[in-house]
């Protein structure tokens, strides 16, 4: 199995659940991060038209609350990330802004999903020391997406209720709308 395919999918209930604090940074907890960010790199060599951003733990159905982030989102090159460990966000700044987002965790369907502009997060690195983070505009919509996967949120969750928000992308690399009937038999969608 290659570490794409340990990423589990919408509809997995394991996804819509909240994952645990770490209390102790082991062996079995570096090792995870380790496989994130391969598989984060794995999805990406697999696909054409995207790149891999960030994951989260319970993306590889491990119920942590750790994310890897990116640390390059323009430059595939650079497959380097930063690991926050108990994310949590402390502020939401900004103007609330409409962007399109995706997610390895549902497959081939995209939304465009209201975000704050900015926000302040705070967490541990690798190493267990606190770090503070202001991010904004695509990095603060990262850090979004990415804490309510800890929290059992998905993107979908946002828009459910908007037919419209919903697309998906083409052979050639560009985002159309999606029928809606075709995004509700796709089982994304709390019961």
């Amino acid at each position: 199995m290659s570490a794409k395919d340990q990423i589990i999918a919408l509809p997995n209930p394991h996804l819509r659940g909240k994952s645990k604090r770490v209390k102790v940074i082991n062996d079995e907890i570096k090792k995870l991060m380790q496989e994130m960010q391969k598989a984060t790199i794995d999805w990406e060599d697999s696909r054409e038209h995207e790149v891999g951003v960030a994951l989260a733990a319970i993306q590889l159905d491990k119920p942590y609350k750790i994310i890897v982030v990116r640390n390059n989102f323009d430059n595939k090159e650079d497959k380097s990330f930063s690991i926050f460990i108990n994310p949590e966000i402390v502020k939401l700044e900004g103007e609330v802004e409409e962007d399109y987002e995706g997610c390895l965790s549902v497959r081939d369907i995209y939304g465009k999903v209201p975000r704050h502009s900015k926000v302040r997060v705070r967490a541990m690195d690798e190493q267990g020391r606190e770090v503070r983070i202001k991010a904004e505009g695509f990095l603060a919509r990262v850090f979004q997406h990415e804490i309510d996967h800890t929290n059992g949120l998905v993107f979908v969750d946002h828009i459910k209720d908007k037919p419209e928000a919903f697309f998906e992308l083409t052979a050639d690399g560009k985002l159309e709308s999606m029928p809606y009937e075709q995004v509700e038999k796709a089982g994304i969608f709390r019961d």
